[in-house]
């Protein structure tokens, strides 16, 4: 057996095609081929489910891809950690973001990090699913970290809190402008007093979602969510327009404040940004060159 084979494996199994992955890999579609079939009478194991329009993991195929992944990058971890003891740091990073995460100045860290480190290759994943999602991808390995707020401590995993910032009912203008800049109004207002409010916020696994929920359910107050929407700009400009209010991060609130009105709200809800890593596991030369970069960048070294 061959690690190249199992990359071939992997590939093919994460993208359902033998064109796709031979094209992602820069082989030929035959080579592949030649290169599975090996691989499965090697193993006495049929893999792929083959079809006209798309390929299957066999119930074989399906037990065997953890491994498979595993053995791949412990062979990776390897190549990395050589190039480490030479100075050089290559390999790769894989990062998830939460949607609007203002906390951290990601593009800004992620461009020192690849000046330093032009040889890591470095992919980033949205949280499309919100911050569970993440959560989830790092705990299953597919992500080396996740910069995301959470609401319990989730089990495998290490969070490293960041940043904490309050949760503040966010609203559109009195006068329906867009124009003028956000205000602040002073008076805190109870949870309680919402209950009759139509809300405008995040879908089901969105952290924002979960805190909030779970405060009016502390209260025992039921709220209306009128409208979900996954996209942070759009859910800003519904409270503009006047559509809802919702209880939003100061941070995303400040990112563009035009045409909103806030006010703090009593019981305090707060969220953490934190980095979510897989707990006892060594990290990567790559992911711990970036960790120490964040911690610089949070002290105010200069790049």
């Amino acid at each position: 057996m061959e690690l190249r084979q199992l990359e071939h494996f992997v590939a093919i199994a994460e993208d359902e095609s033998f064109t796709r992955a031979a094209r992602r890999l820069g082989y030929v579609q035959s080579a592949l081929s030649v290169s599975v079939r090996a691989l499965e009478r090697e193993l006495a194991v049929k893999l792929f489910e083959r079809t006209t329009h798309r390929v299957r993991l066999t119930e074989a195929g399906r037990s065997l891809l953890p491994a498979a992944r595993t053995t791949l990058a412990g062979a990776q971890s390897i190549r990395d950690e050589a190039a480490a003891v030479n100075g050089v740091i290559r390999g790769r990073l894989r990062i998830g973001a939460m949607q609007a995460l203002t906390v951290v100045n990601v593009p800004r860290l992620l461009g020192r990090f690849h000046r330093e480190h032009p040889d890591v290759e470095i992919t980033m994943r949205p949280a499309a699913g919100g911050a569970a999602e993440l959560v989830n991808e790092v705990a299953n390995g597919e992500l080396d970290l996740a910069l995301v707020a959470v609401a319990e401590q989730p089990k495998g995993l290490r969070v490293l809190p960041l940043a904490s910032e309050r949760l503040l009912l966010t609203s559109g203008q009195d006068d329906g402008s867009s124009t003028r800049k956000c205000v602040h109004l002073h008076r805190p207002i109870e949870l309680r007093e919402l209950a009759g409010a139509s809300f405008v916020d995040f879908p089901t696994g969105w952290i924002v979602r979960t805190l909030v929920d779970r405060a009016f359910a502390a209260l025992d107050v039921h709220r209306h969510v009128a409208i979900e929407i996954a996209d942070v700009p759009a859910c800003k400009q519904l409270i503009r327009e006047g559509l809802g209010v919702a209880l939003l991060p100061e941070s995303i609130i400040a990112a563009d404040s035009i045409g909103l009105q806030t006010r703090d709200v009593l019981p305090a809800v707060s969220w953490e940004v934190s980095v979510v890593l897989r707990d006892h596991v060594e990290l990567s030369p790559a992911t711990a060159a970036f960790m120490a970069l964040m911690e610089l960048e949070r002290t105010g070294t200069p790049a």
